[in-house]
């Protein structure tokens, strides 16, 4: 007759035990860093990797990422190509902030107001959502009126504001902001690290589409 109090009896009901106990609970799901686009979405820069950022002017989550994301840029690889998508939701309002954004581009004065834009929207509170204000705020930033004027109501602006609402459908985008990779990748980041969290995942998958040579071809 075996004996109950058999040290190495004891141990193998421990195990026993132990391993329903494992069984029983429910396996802890992992929140993604990122999800993949379906279907992928070609870019228009072949031999690149294609990092899009959609955002608006109008978002306060991408006003407080617009800081760390054009440090990031100074960054990248040659390989990788960085560009901004301005979203507008079917909102008026933001389609005209994303027509703002397209005509000083084409003016070369995107980089100089780009964070002036960000300030005046959500620190002194100013209405830049109709084109008479806009048109109002440029020239206070030293902005010639006529040439923006025509730049803003360009076919040109019409044309690039329509395709960033055609990329927006395209890509599913229902936030802001939001990062993709290589026209296959949606960041969505790591829980606890915020916005920098979003750039730690950007880079990696980055890395990813090297390896796996995802540089797609023009659209």
């Amino acid at each position: 007759m075996s004996n109950p109090f058999d040290p190495s009896r004891r141990q193998f009901h421990r195990f026993l035990l132990a391993g329903l106990a494992a069984t029983a609970l429910p396996a802890r799901a992992t929140a993604p860093e990122w999800l993949p686009i379906t279907p992928p979405q070609f870019g228009d820069s072949p031999g690149k990797i294609e990092v899009l950022e959609f955002f608006s002017w109008g978002c306060s989550h991408c006003r407080d990422f617009n800081p760390l994301i054009h440090r990031w840029t100074q960054t990248l690889p040659k390989d990788v190509v960085f560009k901004q998508v301005p979203v507008s939701f079917g909102r008026a309002a933001w389609g005209n902030l994303a027509r703002l954004f397209y005509a000083l581009e084409g003016m070369g004065e995107l980089q100089r107001l780009d964070a002036a834009v960000f300030a005046a929207i959500h620190d002194r509170r100013t209405n830049l959502y109709t084109e008479d204000a806009v048109l109002a705020w440029v020239r206070q930033q030293g902005v010639d009126g006529r040439r923006f004027s025509d730049a803003f109501k360009s076919f040109s602006t019409e044309t690039r504001v329509a395709r960033a609402d055609q990329l927006s459908r395209a890509y599913k985008v229902d936030s802001v902001p939001l990062l993709t990779i290589a026209g296959r990748y949606r960041v969505v980041g790591r829980p606890g690290q915020g916005q920098p969290g979003l750039l730690a995942v950007a880079d990696e998958l980055i890395a990813r589409a090297r390896r796996e040579g995802t540089k797609l071809g023009r659209r």
